[in-house]
């Protein structure tokens, strides 16, 4: 490592951590892979060793070029060329359903076509040709082939037997289990190429066994009108499902439809770019805003401003509210042209989920910078102003899931793999150590199960498999892990519930947990300080005595506390001292403290009886929040309700009537729905979408 100064950990695999070096003899950038070969299985081993022997014969300028490799603290090294412009996979999710022009497409097509072949000179098999492996320069033009894992380098028989490579991108052939040689590599190209023209994969389904029939029947969506009937019948040959139809490389690139990309390749070699003159745009009618407005529709929420939306100027995808922490009114975040789909907050951190899987995070700028937090001393308060950055690293791995402790987040992807990083105290990451970590990183002792998903409290963390397994981790302070101890854990272990319930979700609070049943049951454990957890046995509206009243809990419980117990609970949430549930009807109740309101209601302020919350009986709630000492409460028609403990903006509203519910007014201008919302401490975060308006019968 003498030659390479580490910069960033840029990616994590399979097969180990991939490293962004310097290489200091020529100060150039460059890729290192560290592969813990002792950690790893024969197979794995071969797979690492065989990607060293792939990368040595080949030598094209749209294939990722090999250095060297070498043994690092019982690691192996693999130095190889850096692209730093990201995946073709990345550079189709930002183009947000805009369609490329076919210019572009076959610019990118050609150059995957020419790589490809050359492998094939080589008797080398890729299996495993996706947009994922397929990167890009700086100026994102020109492409490179990579990550040759489990290439084949073909013996005289010309065929490979073994099932590898990604399930959206296997060829026919492969799912029955026959042989298959180069035109396997040919289905995926032609895979690649229906990509970029659709933006979407040729073949998904929900599970494997519908994406193999969906395969093997050849089905999928045509392509868009406005691409040439050339292109179409082009990608229609190379996914034949008869192998034997499917042209061979050189016959593709002697299609009239590459020719001129082809030779584009070699003239444009070196050519500076020139600014084109700009023609002048066409005048653009007025558009007239009439004032008389006529019916409202039944479809927008009361949430939305007075006055009709702005016609002509679309919503964007997506809007991120933050309120609390000295932001009294909610403060709209910065946004990266994507559709958030869920959000999570912990003391520190802000984050949310993209529909295109990618994981989004809100920073405050360092103090006394520009737009951050005034200077001690300073007579002047600013409105905090907040950056959004994509998380770096995870080029392959789509999140669908992500939850905030305090100073660490826990994520999950796609593939029930959990990832976690921050701050290693209380052995909350779940590595088996109390190690901080500053990129995801897969929490192993639970790579034998697949995770659906994952909650965080302040210090502890629970997990449901989709066999409805649940898992804990982290401190164990008042039986809070369900394990029927308080010792802490710094790597998951399986909870006992009781036999006759199944895990559907899990929650986390400050010091205490809960388990939602697939029957719309709550078990609960940890502190049941104030009844908190609805774990006191009542069947009445009348106070427990105190045989009836549950402290604490070790192992999960169920709720006894009416009308907990009786009602279908679809939604709950626990804060520091109080918690919330939705019943199936709509209906919110409140349990615990209520020494700042918190519950909803000015009279109970003592009781441990849940307490209907009269002041949304108008509105169905569908969703509740609970932070330190306030509830939110969203409605089915977008309405957000908060109550509780004023200071410091923690309600988004005026102080005016803290203890009850009232609406909070969001700064958007068309209908729309809330999406997610997370409360943590004093903080919210809350996502909307524009609502689709439904159009009145003809």
């Amino acid at each position: 490592m003498e030659k390479y100064e580490r910069i960033r950990v840029v990616g994590r695999g399979a097969f180990g951590i991939v490293h962004l070096c310097l290489r200091k003899a020529d100060q150039k950038l460059v890729i290192l892979k560290q592969i813990p070969v002792e950690q790893m299985s024969k197979d794995e081993r071969l797979a690492a060793q065989n990607e060293c022997q792939v990368l040595k014969l080949l030598s094209h300028p749209n294939v990722i070029e090999y250095y060297e490799n070498f043994l690092e603290d019982k690691a192996l090294m693999i130095a190889m060329e850096y692209a730093p412009g990201g995946t073709l996979a990345e550079f189709i999710h930002k183009r947000c359903n805009s369609l490329l022009d076919e210019d572009t497409i076959l610019h990118f097509f050609v150059q995957i076509l020419l790589a490809l072949h050359h492998v094939h000179t080589k008797q080398i098999l890729h299996r495993d040709l996706k947009t994922q492996n397929i990167l890009l320069d700086k100026h994102r033009m020109i492409v490179k082939i990579g990550d040759f894992g489990i290439s084949k380098i073909l013996s005289s028989k010309s065929k490979a037997y073994t099932v590898v490579g990604t399930p959206c991108y296997i060829s026919p052939e492969l799912c029955e289990g026959k042989p298959y040689n180069q035109k396997s590599d040919i289905w995926a190209l032609g895979c690649v190429l229906y990509e970029l023209a659709s933006l979407k994969r040729a073949f998904e389904a929900a599970n494997l066994p519908a994406l193999v029939l969906k395969i093997m029947s050849g089905t999928f969506a045509p392509i868009s009108d406005r691409y040439s009937p050339d292109l179409r019948q082009l990608i229609l040959s190379m996914l034949n499902l008869d192998p034997s139809k499917r042209p061979q490389l050189n016959e593709i690139m002697a299609q009239a439809i590459c020719i001129r990309p082809l030779l584009n390749l070699y003239t444009d070699v070196g050519s500076v770019k020139m600014r084109r003159p700009e023609k002048p745009l066409a005048p653009v009618p007025t558009v007239t805003h009439s004032r008389t407005g006529g019916r409202a529709s039944s479809a927008r929420p009361r949430g939305v401003r007075g006055g009709s939306a702005r016609t002509g100027i679309p919503p964007p995808l997506s809007s991120i509210y933050t309120w609390g922490s000295g932001i009294t009114t909610p403060l709209r975040l910065p946004m990266l042209n994507t559709e958030v789909v869920q959000v999570s907050a912990g003391r520190t951190q802000k984050a949310g989920v993209t529909k295109s899987g990618r994981l989004i995070l809100w920073e405050a700028p360092p103090m006394g910078a520009a737009g951050g937090p005034s200077l001690p001393g300073s007579t002047e308060q600013l409105q905090p102003q907040f950056v959004s950055r994509f998380l770096e690293g995870q080029s392959g791995v789509t999140i669908k899931h992500v939850s905030c402790g305090d100073l660490f987040t826990a994520c999950l992807t796609d593939r029930g793999i959990i990832m976690t990083f921050g701050s290693g105290s209380n052995g909350c990451l779940g590595h088996g150590n109390f190690t901080d970590v500053s990129q995801p990183k897969i929490v192993e002792a639970l790579l034998g199960y697949e995770m659906v998903q994952v909650a965080c409290g302040a210090s502890h963390v629970l997990a449901v498999s989709n066999e409805r397994e649940v898992f804990a981790w982290g401190r164990g302070d008042n039986g809070r892990l369900g394990l029927g101890t308080l010792e802490c854990h710094n790597s998951p272990q399986q909870v006992t519930v009781p036999p006759e319930h199944e895990a559907q979700r899990v929650i986390c609070g400050i010091d205490s947990s809960m388990v939602l049943t697939v029957k719309n049951q709550i078990l609960a454990c940890g502190s049941n300080r104030c009844n908190k957890l609805g774990l006191d046995r009542i069947s009445s509206a009348e106070e427990p005595s105190p045989e009836d009243q549950v402290e604490e809990a070790t192992v999960f419980m169920c709720a006894q506390s009416a009308p907990l117990n009786q009602e279908p609970i679809v939604c709950a949430d626990i804060g520091t001292a109080h918690s919330a549930a939705v019943t199936a009807s709509g209906h919110c109740y409140t349990f615990g403290s209520n020494q700042h309101g918190q519950l909803g209601t000015k009279s109970c302020r003592n009781s441990r009886v849940p307490h209907l919350v009269v002041g949304l009986q108008a509105m169905k709630v569908t969703v509740v929040a609970c932070g330190d000492a306030f509830t939110v409460a969203i409605g089915a028609d977008g309405e957000v309700c908060t109550w509780g403990k004023g200071a410091r903006g923690r309600l988004g509203r005026k102080d005016e009537e803290t203890g009850v519910p009232r609406p909070v007014q969001l700064e958007e201008t068309h209908p729309y729905l809330v999406t997610s919302v997370a409360c943590c401490h004093g903080n919210t975060l809350l996502a909307v979408k524009p609502a689709v308006e439904e159009s009145p019968p003809q």
